[in-house]
Parts: structure tokens; C-alpha cells; sequence
């Protein structure tokens, strides 16, 4: 840990440079990272769980992979560090973690009523009801997680949600083809290069791929960035927003 402080204070090299390092092999690097960051696990953890984590916990060992996960897949491209990145896969894989072992727990209680004597239906429904309630709490957290996440990636390129409401195609046709723009943006590496470096769309380029004319991008050149960020990111619930649009 130290040797780490030390080299990332001679060379300047920040954490996401050190990661692409790691990603080229450098396997003392990962553990050094790792074990620098454990306490950023176990407060990620515990901010899921409602509680204090310990290193021995199994929840801290599903973060611990999920840390190493973040690392294997982290890009630059992505518009965010590899600590927020971090943070949404951890998040993730712990409450994935919760829910199979809550839904674990809620078979095992009804088969252990072997009789139908013993078998209250009451508890039956309290128990499959609870179990319903805590997916939808976990589901609206993780929703908020990704809008925080999702908002502070707006504002590296200038951007903001009262923006995107201002600027939003009102029509429907206007939308799925905007969504269709940003899909082909980040289909192409060059242009979802572009897009990353210089923070601004790349009209010209992408002009040439869609059946839209360059008025019309102009025109939601925002509602495009935003749409294209998404796609380029771990956002589950809002790419399935996306998805529904296009389905439509």
C-alpha cells in the first residue's frame, strides 16, 4: 500500500491509469490497489446493508469480487472513475447476493411445514409479501443510485436534467430516432472516441450514418449525448427505458 502512495506521488499517475496498467497484466498492481481500497468496499457494502461490514462477512467478499470485476471491466470511455463505476457494480452484485439469499431463505421456511396442519397460509402470504417489498425497495434504490451516477456524468459534458427535459424531441417518431442516432454514435469507436475526448457530438460524422438531416441533430444534439452516455454505461434500468422506446 505504501509502495503504492509513493509511486503514485513520484509519477503523478492517477488511480484509472493504474487500472489499465492492471488490465495489461500487472498483477502486483491489483493487489496493492485492492487492498488500498478495502475500506471503500466495506463502507459501499454497508451502505447497502444497513449495517456495520466486517472482512469476514460473506457480503464483503461478494463487494470484493465485485471491486475486482469493476477493475476487469473499467474504460476511460465510460465517463466516469473507476470508484463510481466501482461503486454501481458493487452495489449491484450485493443486493443480486441479497435476493438469492432471501429467496433461498422463503423456499426453505415453506418446506419445512410438511403438514398442512402445521402449515399457517397466513405466514405463507406475509412472507412472500415481504419478500416482494424488499425487491421493490432494492429496485428503487438502485434506480436512485443510477440517476446519481447518471447526473454527475451529465455535468462532465456540460449538461444537466432540466436540459434534457427542455430539449427533449416532443414527438415520438423524433425520440426513437434520436435513440436510433445515439445507438449508431456508440456502435462506432471512432465516434464514441470523439464523443468521450471532446465532450460535444460529433455532427458531422454522424450525419453521415443517419437518415435524419443535420438540422435535426442539431436540434437534439442533448437528448442524443444523454441517450448515447447511457448506452455507454452500466445503467440497467434506463437502457431498459431505452430498449421499450424502440420496442414501441
Amino acid at each position: 500500500m505504501l509502495s503504492l502512495l509513493f509511486m503514485a506521488k513520484r509519477k503523478k499517475r492517477t488511480l484509472e491509469e493504474t487500472v489499465l496498467l492492471i488490465q495489461e497484466g500487472d498483477r502486483n498492481l491489483l493487489d496493492e490497489i485492492i487492498e488500498a481500497y478495502k475500506p471503500f468496499i466495506a463502507k459501499t457494502v454497508s451502505s447497502v446493508c444497513k449495517r456495520y461490514i466486517y472482512e469476514t462477512d460473506d457480503e464483503f467478499s461478494i463487494g470484493l469480487i465485485a471491486f475486482n470485476e469493476a477493475i476487469e471491466k473499467y474504460s476511460p470511455e465510460r465517463g466516469s472513475s473507476l470508484l463510481s463505476f466501482a461503486e454501481v457494480i458493487i452495489k449491484r452484485r450485493v443486493i443480486d447476493y441479497i435476493r438469492k439469499q432471501t429467496k433461498n431463505q422463503h423456499i426453505s421456511i415453506d418446506l419445512t411445514n410438511t403438514s398442512p396442519e402445521e402449515e399457517s397460509a397466513g405466514t405463507v402470504i406475509v412472507n412472500e409479501l415481504s419478500l416482494d417489498d424488499y425487491q421493490k425497495k432494492r429496485d428503487e434504490q438502485l434506480r436512485k443510485d443510477e440517476i446519481y451516477h447518471f447526473q454527475a456524468l451529465l455535468t462532465t459534458f456540460d449538461l444537466s436534467f432540466s436540459d434534457l427535459i427542455e430539449n427533449s424531441p416532443k414527438h415520438a417518431d423524433a425520440r426513437k430516432n434520436a435513440i436510433i442516432a445515439a445507438k449508431m454514435l456508440v456502435e462506432d469507436d471512432e465516434l464514441k472516441r470523439l464523443l468521450f475526448e471532446k465532450k460535444r457530438l460529433p455532427i458531422k460524422q454522424l450525419e453521415k450514418m443517419v437518415s435524419v438531416s443535420r438540422k435535426t441533430i442539431e436540434r437534439n444534439r442533448k437528448y442524443i449525448i444523454a441517450i448515447a452516455l447511457i448506452l455507454s454505461s452500466d445503467y440497467v434500468y434506463m437502457k431498459d427505458y431505452i430498449k421499450g422506446v424502440l420496442d414501441t
